[in-house]
Parts: C-alpha cells; sequence; structure tokens
C-alpha cells in the first residue's frame, strides 16, 4: 500500500519531526550533563529538602519530596539521569514519540514543581507539545516508519501499526 504525501505534508512533517529531534537532543543533553556531573542521590536530597521551605514548590511537590524523594534518594538519583538519557534517545530516534513527548511534558511540569526551572525547559515544553499536538507527521522520519516500508516492501498487502495504535508509536 503506497501512500502519497504532497508537498505541504512532507514540509509539515519534516518540521514536526525536527521538533522531535531537537528535544530530544537536548534531553540527552540534560541526561549526559547528569551523568558527567555525577549526579545522584546528595542532588535528589538538595531538591527534597530545599522543597520544605520554598513557598513557591505547591504543597503536592513538599508531599512527594518528602515521602519518595527523600525516602529513596538513591534510586532517584540512579533514574532521573536514565529517564533523561532514554527520552532523548526514543526522541531522537523516534520510537514511541507520543508517549516520550507525553513523558516529557509530565517531566518538566515535575521539575516546574519542585522550583528546578532551567533556561531550556520552557522551551523543551513548548517541544513537546508540538510532538503531542501532531504525533504521526513527527514520526513520519523515524525508526518506526522505516520498520512500517521495511515490512511493506516485503509484503504490501500487511498494514503494520494502524490506528489507532499508529499515533502512539
Amino acid at each position: 500500500m503506497k501512500t502519497s504525501f504532497s508537498r505541504p505534508t512532507l514540509i509539515a512533517a519534516a518540521l514536526v519531526g525536527a521538533v522531535r529531534v531537537g528535544l530530544g537532543v537536548l534531553w540527552l543533553h540534560e541526561g549526559t550533563l547528569k551523568y558527567r556531573a555525577h549526579f545522584g542521590a546528595a542532588d535528589i536530597l538538595l531538591v527534597a529538602n530545599s522543597a520544605k521551605s520554598n513557598s513557591r514548590v505547591p504543597g503536592f511537590f513538599k508531599s512527594f519530596a518528602d515521602f519518595a524523594l527523600a525516602g529513596w534518594p538513591h534510586f532517584f538519583g540512579f533514574a532521573m539521569p536514565l529517564l533523561e538519557t532514554a527520552l532523548g534517545v526514543v526522541l531522537v530516534l523516534g520510537v514511541f514519540s507520543l508517549p516520550a513527548s507525553l513523558m516529557s511534558a509530565f517531566t518538566l511540569l515535575t521539575y516546574w514543581s519542585a522550583d528546578q526551572l532551567i533556561t531550556e525547559y520552557p522551551v523543551m515544553a513548548a517541544l513537546s507539545m508540538v510532538v503531542i499536538a501532531w504525533p504521526l507527521l513527527a514520526s513520519r522520519f523515524s525508526a518506526t516508519a522505516l520498520a512500517e516500508k521495511a515490512v511493506g516492501r516485503r509484503r504490501p498487502d500487511v498494514v503494520v501499526f494502524r490506528e489507532p495504535y499508529r499515533r502512539w508509536l
């Protein structure tokens, strides 16, 4: 089954795909920066402790920080750089773009709740929203699309990923 795309659609897919890759690169940067800085339990405890006395931190996050972050700092010290790096890899490749961009937005909202705002986060949130808004365009040029084409060449009668599942990949 051959699908033809108009020139504006291809341009839109290239732009939204570039947004997805750019978001992935920013997440890779965040994750590798934490690895190079030896981010760990002590950093998580700093966030948890600063949340207690910070009036800009909402109560729900103070409770979360007190229970989860302070309770398992080694886990979160390991998990956060891993999450950021994984989001970067997945977004750059274009695999599970919609779930990754949703997780990106959720993670950024969590960072904002902790009053851990840096310059890149608003940009990353905007890029996440673009991928969330147009997931099919975002994954037009991706590893998922390559896999579909490879299967389609061998078995033209097979539709690999049907809607509504395709948008999640």
